[in-house]
C-alpha cells in the first residue's frame, strides 16, 4: 500500500462556516472542482455514520464525467469525518485556530495516476474550496 496523502489550507473562517461549506450539497456544488474548465454539477451528501456521499464531476464541455461516492466510517460533527470508497480512505479533519480554521485532508492515494498528479488534484479543490468560503458570506 501507498503512503497516505496529507493536504492542507488555512481558511479565514470559523470551523461551523468551514464545516458548513464543506459539507452542504449546495456549496459543494460551487467549489468541487479541480480545473475551471470542470464543474460540479450536483451533489447529494447524507452525513451519518453508513450515509453516502456522491458529487458528480463533470468537464464543463460534456467530454467526461464521473460519480464520485464514497461511504461515511467516522464522523465527529464539526471536527472531522473519514468516508471510503473502493478499498482507499479519506479523513478531514477542522481544527480552530482562532478567527482561521485549519484544514488537513489525508487520503489513501489511488495506483492509476502519479502521486504528484494526486496531490495537485487534489490540492487544487482544496485551494477552490478555501476561495469560495472566504468569498462567501453566511
Amino acid at each position: 500500500m501507498l503512503d497516505k496523502i496529507t493536504l492542507t489550507a488555512t481558511i479565514n473562517a470559523t470551523p461551523q462556516k468551514v464545516w458548513a461549506y464543506y459539507t452542504q450539497p449546495e456549496h459543494i456544488t460551487k467549489w468541487n472542482f479541480a480545473d475551471p474548465s470542470w464543474h460540479c454539477p450536483s451533489a447529494k451528501n447524507d452525513l451519518t455514520v453508513g450515509g453516502t456521499y456522491t458529487a458528480r464531476m463533470e468537464a464543463k464541455d460534456g467530454s467526461f464525467g464521473f460519480d464520485f461516492t464514497a461511504i461515511y466510517s467516522e464522523i465527529t460533527e464539526g471536527k472531522r469525518f473519514t468516508y471510503g470508497f473502493e478499498d482507499r480512505n479519506i479523513t478531514v479533519q477542522l481544527e480552530e485556530l482562532g478567527n482561521q480554521t485549519l484544514v488537513t485532508i489525508v487520503f489513501d492515494p489511488e495506483t492509476q495516476n502519479p502521486i504528484e498528479l494526486q496531490k495537485s488534484g487534489w490540492q487544487a479543490i482544496l485551494n477552490n474550496f478555501k476561495k469560495y468560503a472566504e468569498e462567501k458570506t453566511v
